[in-house]
């Protein structure tokens, strides 16, 4: 498989892939009928992780701040069935950066507690084994706005400086015109 084959080939992403996680332990009302998480609930972590990152690296405060992002698109992939209670980490990354824009794509790893030593690798001790493939990739696009006017404005150089710690390898090498 070619490098570009990879990288658009989400369920091939590794956690490796990723700079920042942040870690989610299912809740029974994230469960649908079906008894796995619901689709939507996959956009609420979605948002979680990166509002984390924004306010935790690029000192937004979304209250206060001149800028706000509003989400312009957004997508899913689903490769595997998550349920409560599982522990999921959460890896973000920034896969397009332009003027007043930003992509991020989000992994969603499952993560959980070890019953006995003896499904734990011998290398990990007792605790958490992850799983290295995602159980689903998405993400979206925010578009910089001022939060009065909503005009798209440029981003910070705070802004643009904690979102290029994320960036990551694109198939297309392209910058966004946004």
């Amino acid at each position: 498989m070619s490098s570009s084959s990879a990288l658009n080939n989400k369920k091939q992403r590794r956690r490796s892939d990723y700079p920042f996680f942040l870690s989610y332990r299912t809740r029974w009302s994230d469960n649908d009928q079906y008894a796995h998480v619901n689709n939507a609930v996959y956009y609420h972590l979605f948002d979680a992780v990166v509002n984390a990152y924004l306010i935790d690296y690029c000192q937004m405060d979304p209250t206060k701040s001149d800028q706000i992002g509003l989400v312009v698109s957004s997508f899913c992939e689903y490769f595997s069935a998550l349920s409560f209670p599982d522990v999921l980490d959460l890896g973000l990354r920034v896969t397009n950066l332009g003027k007043s824009s930003v992509t991020y794509e989000v992994g969603v790893f499952k993560a959980r507690i070890s019953d006995t030593a003896s499904e734990v690798p011998e290398n990990q001790g007792l605790g958490f084994l992850k799983s290295d493939a995602p159980a689903a990739v998405g993400g979206y696009t925010h578009v910089f706005v001022d939060s009065t006017s909503r005009k798209s404005a440029p981003m910070s150089d705070r802004m643009r400086g904690g979102l290029l710690e994320l960036m990551t390898q694109t198939v297309s090498g392209k910058a966004s015109k946004l």
